[in-house]
């Protein structure tokens, strides 16, 4: 009875406006004061410490660095330097200027740990290159919003610190080693429906005779920003600094690059990125603070328990069970945002990770691709919805093209829930 008095304060309150966090903590607190109505007082004391309890972990440190990051590096430059080296590497011709905007995607991927950050670093550069390239609006739009997707699979990730703190077990070295390869794979994925619908429908065939950038001096401008990627996963690799702390060396290397290497980046500058970096950074605190007390409810209290019996006994095996958990993960990602996904469905979902002994670091991946297929999947889509406002088109317009990079996206999805080893093996070989 408090189990479904929780869910229908939850779900009536998100019907009817209410923010998320709010909904979440305000259904929490109320299953909190009915199971404990005797001492109803004390028992409620129950939320402010858990929602002490769930911000004071050391690696959410992590976060609002990795999201100050993000800011930085959105107006250093880089974004505009590794395209030109990347159309160096690649060439020119149908196709080329998607995959340079997907690999372009990628590595920011290894800067920053904000899809939508990195959807408005790409789009900036991208949507403008593509469209004199002749490729159509709403297709740009497509491959920005779905390339900006493999951001939250490629190490540092905000939603793997997110992950990292709310499930033990699954480290954030974990977690960022076991994402490289699927996020590698989910890149290429990409890539291969990009090429395929530009050179059917001969999109960029105007800019295969424009001369190729000199490699040597593109690779010399793009050093920088190539170098990032490396200086945070190769330190916390070599024991030079932890997450937490490779979070803060990139801050003061993203600050180096944009105001003394680029100079992108003035003293009157930096307030605008401060100031939007901690407004992001609070929002998800206080969110993350208030799913503690929806957590604390549906654990103490057992809640959770009803849908471990009930996938149990629905009599699908492991791989199956699975495979629908995804199902629903991906339809719920269409309407919510990661970090709420995150929230809401792991308290939820731990104990049937326990009762099929799922590794918790190989779910935390399959978990975080759900997430970032609904960051491009209409109708919420928050990727898209950047890469749409920057290319002037409606989000109707990319359904067309975006529907097969949803479908390439999914098949990399069901290769790592297949193969778990394609997140496994790294975290192993390096010891975590």
């Amino acid at each position: 009875m408090i189990g479904t008095t929780l869910f229908l304060i939850f779900i009536g309150l998100m019907l009817a406006g209410v923010p998320i966090g709010v909904s979440l903590g305000i259904g929490g607190l109320v299953a909190i004061a009915l199971a404990n109505s005797d001492t109803q007082l004390f028992g409620l004391l129950a939320a402010p410490q858990n929602f002490y309890a769930s911000i004071a972990k050391y690696p959410l440190l992590a976060l609002p660095m990795f999201v100050l990051v993000g800011s930085i590096f959105d107006r250093s430059g880089v974004a505009q330097r590794m395209v030109t080296f990347a159309i160096a590497v690649v060439g020119r011709g149908p196709g080329m200027l998607p995959m340079v905007a997907i690999l372009v995607a990628m590595v920011l991927g290894g800067i920053s740990g904000s899809g939508p950050a990195n959807a408005a670093a790409v789009g900036g550069v991208m949507i403008a290159a593509m469209s004199r390239a002749g490729y159509p609006a709403s297709f740009s739009a497509s491959i920005v919003g779905a390339a900006a997707a493999t951001d939250i699979l490629i190490p540092p990730s905000i939603a793997f610190v997110v992950y990292s703190v709310m499930v033990p077990g699954a480290s954030v070295p974990a977690m960022f080693a076991a994402g490289m390869i699927p996020g590698i794979l989910a890149g290429l994925a990409l890539i291969v429906p990009a090429v395929w619908i530009s050179r059917r429908h001969g999109f960029g065939n105007s800019e295969t005779g424009e001369p190729r950038p000199p490699f040597w001096s593109s690779l010399g401008e793009a050093s920088w920003g190539l170098a990032a990627p490396v200086l945070i996963l190769g330190g916390m690799r070599m024991g030079w600094f932890t997450p937490t702390e490779a979070a803060v060396v990139a801050v003061f290397y993203g600050l180096f690059v944009g105001m003394a290497v680029h100079r992108t980046i003035g003293w009157n500058d930096l307030f605008e990125i401060f100031r939007e970096s901690a407004e992001i950074s609070a929002v998800i605190m206080i969110v993350l603070g208030l799913a503690g007390i929806f957590a604390y409810s549906v654990n103490t209290l057992g809640i959770a328990d009803p849908l471990a019996r009930l996938v149990i006994e629905s009599g699908l095996e492991s791989t199956g069970a699975l495979i629908a958990l995804f199902a629903v993960l991906l339809v719920v990602g269409m309407f919510l945002d990661g970090v709420s996904i995150f929230l809401i469905f792991i308290p939820l979902l731990t104990p049937v990770v326990q009762v099929f002994h799922w590794d918790v670091v190989w779910f935390g991946i399959i978990l975080t691709i759900a997430v970032a297929i609904g960051q491009f999947t209409p109708p919420m889509a928050v990727n898209l919805m950047v890469s749409c406002k920057m290319a002037r088109v409606s989000m109707e317009e990319t359904i067309p093209w975006v529907l097969w990079l949803v479908v390439s996206f999914i098949f990399a999805a069901l290769l790592v829930i297949f193969i778990p080893e394609l997140a496994l093996w790294l975290p192993r070989s390096l010891g975590y």
